[in-house]
């Protein structure tokens, strides 16, 4: 059985994707890391024979920051169509930004985020608590 999620063949592109990283991407990651938003987000992560931008395995969510060369055109190219069809196939949620959103409204991008996750799990009660 093919792995789904970082196949082994993908780890120096993911390597190399991580070093390189853009700046809006980067600009993303500050407010993704370390959970800040109650959950852990990966960057730069397998799915199939795709690398994603950013991926959030408890709440099967991607994000995508799309560069310059993807707000330039009118429609998503074929590869970016069928890249998506293969990921929601598997039962994740994409979300996707421009360059742009993340530059000049980081804090609705964030809000858009929040929006899509699950209530986090900080927030749920356990144990004895939980039943009263």
């Amino acid at each position: 059985m093919t792995e789904l999620f970082n196949q082994k063949l993908q780890t120096p592109l993911r390597k190399k994707l991580r070093k390189d990283n853009p700046s809006a991407e980067y600009l993303l990651w500050m407010y993704l890391r370390k959970k800040q938003l109650d959950f852990r987000f990966r960057r730069q992560f397998g799915i199939g024979t795709f690398v994603v931008d950013f991926y959030c395995p408890k709440a099967k969510l991607v994000i995508e920051v799309d560069g310059d060369t993807h707000y330039q055109k009118q429609t998503p190219d074929q590869y970016d169509v069928e890249r998506q069809r293969y990921i929601e196939s598997k039962g994740l949620k994409v979300l996707r930004f421009t360059n742009l959103d993340v530059y000049r409204n980081i804090e609705g991008v964030i809000q858009v985020i929040r929006d899509n996750l699950p209530p986090a799990p900080s927030l749920v009660r356990r144990g004895r608590d939980a039943q009263e």
